[in-house]
């Protein structure tokens, strides 16, 4: 029984000395965050397709029990659509190939233009990948939580190649209006979706978004700590990501909700103890 916490990202200017030793160079800062949290998501890969050097480093820094879920590049996904990318698709692939299990799920993010009439695309898309990958799809389109019919359909589809359907679950952020400049920010990006907890696998992916201030970012994920604990009593193993808008808290924050699903469910492992500020490993910090 195991569940995955993380981040939006590995490194952030703010943590640089308060919960990472620092400073650190760039090509060792994923090695320190894999301390604190156990699972990140894979932005980066959405604005280019890394070598396969990097994700080698990647993997080298990680332990074999880390989990990245990595995002299909832009081009694959939004701008084709995923119609007409298989070589993109493939060299992303082939690139990607040395995460090997840290590789959790292939996730694709799919345009808020993207609705019930593309379904065929992604259908299409869906079978033609290979078979050695879990994947997750995330949805923006309002027909997909408005209409039954639509909600319907794509889970038919998602659960013909046993793939994922990924809530970002923005309503505890949209309760009320903003009072930062980050908020304010994310207030004009994040997509206003409703709740969804439905779990299609044995390994559903959450993304939340909260508060910058700690108490509205706990208050609002109670129920996710309520629907996580019984996927893991059901024998699921859910990862879970903690965004605010300002992520300046998220190590800490991902921590916290472990520690909450961990007094539901007392046979979790709890988190290793985390490497911090003026510690350091006993051999040094290496990108290979």
């Amino acid at each position: 029984m195991r569940l995955h916490v993380g981040c939006a990202m590995w490194t952030h200017a703010s943590w640089q000395g308060r919960f990472l030793p620092g400073p650190l160079p760039p090509g060792e800062r994923l090695r320190a965050y894999a301390t604190w949290c156990n699972a990140v998501e894979g932005n980066t890969t959405f604005y280019a397709t890394p070598t396969r050097a990097t994700a080698e480093s990647w993997a080298a820094q990680t332990d074999p029990g880390f989990r990245f879920v990595v995002k299909l590049p832009k081009p694959i996904t939004h701008e084709h659509r995923l119609v007409g990318a298989d070589e993109l698709l493939r060299s992303f692939l082939e690139a990607v190939e040395p995460l090997g299990e840290r590789n959790h799920a292939l996730w694709v993010q799919l345009p808020s233009s993207f609705g019930p009439s593309d379904l065929g695309s992604l259908a299409a898309f869906l079978r033609r990948l290979p078979g050695s990958y879990r994947y997750a799809v995330e949805v923006r389109h309002r027909a997909f939580f408005a209409d039954e019919r639509s909600e319907r359909l794509l889970e038919q589809v998602l659960a013909g190649r046993d793939a994922e359907w990924v809530p970002f679950d923005t309503t505890a952020f949209f309760a009320s209006p903003p009072t930062s400049d980050a908020e304010r920010d994310a207030w004009t990006k994040k997509p206003r979706v409703p709740r969804r907890t439905r779990a299609l696998t044995g390994h559903p992916i959450v993304r939340y978004l909260g508060r910058d201030a700690t108490d509205r970012t706990v208050e609002g994920w109670r129920p996710w700590v309520d629907t996580v604990s019984e996927w893991l009593r059901e024998g699921r193993s859910p990862t879970v990501f903690i965004h605010t808008p300002d992520n300046a808290d998220a190590p800490t924050l991902a921590r916290r909700f472990h520690d909450e699903v961990r007094s539901r469910v007392p046979l979790l492992e709890p988190l290793p103890e985390p490497v911090g500020p003026g510690q350091a490993d006993e051999e040094p910090l290496t990108l290979f």
